[in-house]
C-alpha cells in the first residue's frame, strides 16, 4: 500500500465543514473554561465538540450520545481503579485493558469502545482520578457535544439532496445511452470486441445505481432533525420513486445486453423483430430522459420530446430458426421495462 494512498482521501471534505469543526471546537473550549474554571484546560469538551461536528444532524446527535457514553463509561471504570490500586503506571495499562473488555462485553460500537478506552487513560493519566474530577469531566463532554450539536445546527444545516438528485441524473442518463447503444448494435453486424465493450459498458450500470443509492441514503440521513427539511422533502421523494423505478431498469438493460452477447450470430440483424426491437429501445432511451426531466433533474437533450414514446404498440413478426430464444429475452426484458417507466410518465 502506497503510504500517501494510506492518508490522503479521494475527496475532501466540505470547507464548510472544516469551518464549523473549527468554531465548535473553539466555542466548547472557551465555555467549558467560562462554566468550569478550575481543573485542567478542557480537552474533553474540544475533543467531544470537534467529533459531533458530523455531516447530519441526525448523526451529530448520534455522535454525541455515543461520546458522553463512553467518557461516562471509561470515567467510571477509571475512577473505580484509580480509587482501588492508585494511579501508578500500570494502572494506567490495565484501565485501557479493563475498559476495552468492557465495552466488548456491553456489546459497544467500535467509536464508543475506542472512547472508553481513551477516556479511562486520560483520566488516570492526568492523575486526578477523584469522584469530582470524573463528574466534571463527564460534564464537560456533555458540554462539548452540546455545542457540537448546536453549531452543527445553526451554521447552515447540512442538505445533501442535490448530490442525490445528480447521481440520478448519472444514472438515467447512462441507463439511455446503453439502451440506445445496444439498439444500434441490434442493427448492425457486431465483432466479438465490439460485443464485449458493450457488455462491459453496461455493467458499469450496476455501481452507478449502488452510488444514487448510497446518495439517496445521504441526502434521507441529512432531513433527519434539521429544520430546512420541510422545503426539501417533496423534491427527495420525487428523487426515491424515480430511483425506485430504474433500479430495476438497471437490471433488464443488462439482461438484453447480455443476452445479446450469449446468442448473437450474424444473421440476427437482419430479423425484422430485432430491428422494431432495436426502436423500442430508442423511445425507452427517450422516456428515461422524459422521466428525469419531469423529476427536475440536470440538464436533458433538447430533442428530448414531452411525450412519452413507448405508448405506440409494438407487433412481431416471427423470428427464423434460432433467433427465438434471443428475441424472446429481449422482448420479456422489453415488457418489463414498458412497465416500469411509462405508467408514472403517463401521469406525469
Amino acid at each position: 500500500m502506497k503510504v500517501m494512498a494510506a492518508i490522503r482521501a479521494q475527496r475532501r471534505s466540505p470547507l464548510l465543514h472544516i469551518v464549523k469543526s473549527a468554531v465548535a471546537t473553539l466555542a466548547a473550549w472557551l465555555v467549558a473554561l467560562i462554566l468550569i474554571p478550575s481543573g485542567p484546560p478542557p480537552v474533553f469538551a474540544a475533543i467531544a465538540a470537534l467529533l459531533v461536528v458530523q455531516p447530519s444532524l441526525n448523526q451529530s446527535l448520534l455522535k454525541g450520545v455515543e461520546r458522553s457514553i463512553g467518557v461516562l463509561v471509561g470515567v467510571i471504570i477509571a475512577s473505580l481503579l484509580a480509587l482501588l490500586l492508585g494511579s501508578a503506571p500500570w494502572v494506567v495499562l490495565l484501565a485501557i485493558v479493563v475498559a476495552l473488555i468492557g465495552s466488548w462485553a456491553l456489546k459497544m460500537t467500535p467509536a464508543t469502545t475506542n472512547q472508553v478506552g481513551i477516556s479511562a487513560m486520560l483520566v488516570i493519566a492526568l492523575g486526578a482520578a477523584t469522584p469530582d474530577y470524573a463528574l466534571m469531566r463527564v460534564v464537560e463532554t456533555a458540554l462539548g457535544a452540546l455545542i457540537g450539536f448546536a453549531v452543527n445546527l445553526i451554521l447552515v444545516p447540512p442538505i445533501a439532496v442535490a448530490p442525490a438528485h445528480a447521481k440520478l441524473d448519472v444514472l438515467g442518463a447512462e441507463i439511455a445511452a446503453t439502451m440506445e447503444r445496444l439498439a444500434s448494435a441490434l442493427e448492425e453486424p457486431q465483432t466479438r470486441a465490439q460485443r464485449e465493450e458493450l457488455l462491459l459498458t453496461a455493467r458499469l450500470l450496476r455501481p452507478m445505481r449502488e452510488q444514487a443509492e448510497s446518495a439517496l441514503d445521504d441526502a434521507t440521513d441529512t432531513l433527519a432533525l434539521n429544520p430546512r427539511s420541510r422545503r426539501h422533502r417533496g423534491e427527495l421523494d420525487e428523487v426515491r420513486a424515480l430511483l425506485e423505478r430504474l433500479s430495476p431498469v438497471v437490471t433488464q438493460v443488462l439482461g438484453m445486453t447480455r443476452a445479446f452477447y450469449d446468442r448473437y450470430d450474424d444473421d440476427v440483424s437482419r430479423e425484422t423483430a430485432v430491428i422494431g426491437i432495436a426502436e423500442q429501445l430508442r423511445r425507452a432511451a427517450h422516456d428515461v430522459r422524459l422521466a428525469l426531466r419531469q423529476t427536475g433533474t440536470a440538464a436533458v437533450p433538447a430533442e428530448t420530446t414531452t411525450l412519452p414514446a413507448l405508448t405506440r404498440p409494438y407487433t412481431i413478426t416471427a423470428p427464423t430458426g434460432d433467433h427465438w430464444i434471443l428475441i424472446g429475452a429481449l422482448l420479456e426484458d422489453l415488457r418489463r421495462i414498458h412497465e416500469e417507466i411509462t405508467e408514472d410518465i403517463a401521469k406525469g
